[in-house]
C-alpha cells in the first residue's frame, strides 16, 4: 500500500506544474520577448519585464546586480558600441521549476558590431539563460546570463 500512496502523492504534486503549460508558458515567453525588444531599442524604456533585483551577466563575464545597475550598464553599451545592434530570437524553450519559477533558454543571432577593443564582430549566435519568476501575479525576469556561441573547427 505504501508504494501506491507514494505514486498517488507524486501525481498530485505533478498536476500543478502540468496545469501551467500553455498560458503560463506564453506569458513567460512574452516577458523574454519584451527583453529582446528592449535590447533592439537600446534599453531606453522602463524595464517593466524585470524584477527590482534583476541580475545580468554579460558575455564578457561582467555582472550587474539590481535593475537600476543593470539598466545603467546596458544603456551605456547601447549608446556606444552596441548602438543600433539587434538580437533576434532564433529558438526559445521554457521549463518550469515550480509554479512560480521558469527557466528560459534562448538562442539568438546578434547583428554585427565592433567591440571597444576594436574587434569587428559579424553576425554571431548567442545563447542566453533567463530565470523568470512570478511576483504579485506577473512573470518577470530575475536573472539572465548571455554567452557568445563560438563555433569550433570541425575535427
Amino acid at each position: 500500500m505504501k508504494p501506491i500512496g507514494i505514486v498517488i502523492l507524486g501525481l498530485f504534486l505533478m498536476v500543478p506544474c502540468a496545469a501551467l503549460s500553455d498560458d503560463s508558458e506564453a506569458v513567460v515567453r512574452t516577458a523574454i520577448q519584451a527583453f529582446y525588444k528592449a535590447f533592439d531599442d537600446g534599453f531606453v524604456g522602463p524595464a517593466d519585464y524585470a524584477t527590482e533585483d534583476w541580475n545580468h551577466i554579460n558575455p564578457y563575464g561582467g555582472r550587474d546586480r539590481d535593475r537600476e545597475a543593470t539598466l545603467k550598464s546596458v544603456r551605456e553599451v547601447h549608446k556606444t558600441f552596441l548602438k543600433g545592434t539587434t538580437d533576434t530570437i532564433e529558438n526559445m524553450d521554457i521549463r518550469f521549476a515550480t509554479q512560480d519559477v521558469a527557466v528560459g533558454t534562448v538562442t539568438s543571432i546578434m547583428s554585427p558590431f565592433t567591440s571597444p577593443d576594436g574587434i569587428k564582430h559579424g553576425a554571431e549566435r548567442h545563447i542566453r539563460t533567463f530565470v523568470v519568476v512570478k511576483r504579485r501575479g506577473r512573470w518577470l525576469i530575475m536573472q539572465d546570463h548571455n554567452t557568445t556561441v563560438v563555433e569550433l573547427p570541425a575535427r
